[in-house]
């Protein structure tokens, strides 16, 4: 268990829907997946919308509906380009729409980007107060952006970077990693069971 930055406590291991809702032939087998594994436990469920364009958050939509919404830490993410003031909004409306729910536990910046930091961190807090997500953090950020968005005002308030991090990938423990921990952040991993493949 870990204690989140809105103090709900949440299983250490989740499940990512990358590449659900590609394929609708499969799509009652990839709800039957998603719903097993809430029944085992899993609270902690990542998607984006950048993900089938949308369709991964559709189905897990569909997926969670037989839970209850307080039971589940629902991550998704906004990607670079809709990560403005305006456009973030419009792109978080969407997510929850598709997810049939009316906030998300964490929403991420799917990658650096173009929009200045400093107006990202704006617009997440903006959103953090309207209670429309719970916490803020980023994905796929190295040492050097992530020390520059830490150099920001708020950027303390990043609550995770999500990162590739599994036994046959441990880059991150030279220099990203130790910056991490040094500030307190907590790392999501991307892949933590290499999807299933053994480490070379």
């Amino acid at each position: 268990m870990f204690e989140t930055y809105s103090g709900q406590q949440v299983k250490r291991l989740g499940m990512g829907t990358w590449k659900m809702g590609d394929d609708s032939r499969i799509e009652k087998q990839e709800i039957a997946a998603l719903r097993y594994g809430i029944e085992q436990g899993v609270q902690l469920i990542d998607t984006a919308e950048m993900y089938g364009e949308g369709r991964s958050e559709s189905l897990l939509g569909k997926a969670i509906t037989p839970f209850a919404r307080e039971d589940l830490y629902l991550v998704s993410k906004v990607l670079p380009y809709n990560a403005d003031s305006q456009s973030m909004r419009a792109s978080l409306q969407a997510s929850l729409k598709r997810l049939k729910t009316d906030y998300l536990d964490m929403y991420l910046l799917h990658w650096p980007g173009s929009v200045p930091i400093e107006e990202t961190i704006e617009a997440f807090q903006v959103l953090k107060d309207e209670g429309l997500i719970r916490a803020w953090g980023v994905s796929n950020y190295d040492t050097q952006p992530l020390s520059e968005l830490l150099a920001v005002t708020g950027g303390e308030d990043c609550a995770t970077n999500q990162v590739l991090y599994h036994l046959g990938s441990r880059g991150i423990e030279f220099s990203l990693k130790p910056l991490m921990d040094e500030v307190g952040m907590p790392l999501n991993g991307i892949l933590p069971l290499s999807s299933g493949r053994s480490p070379t």
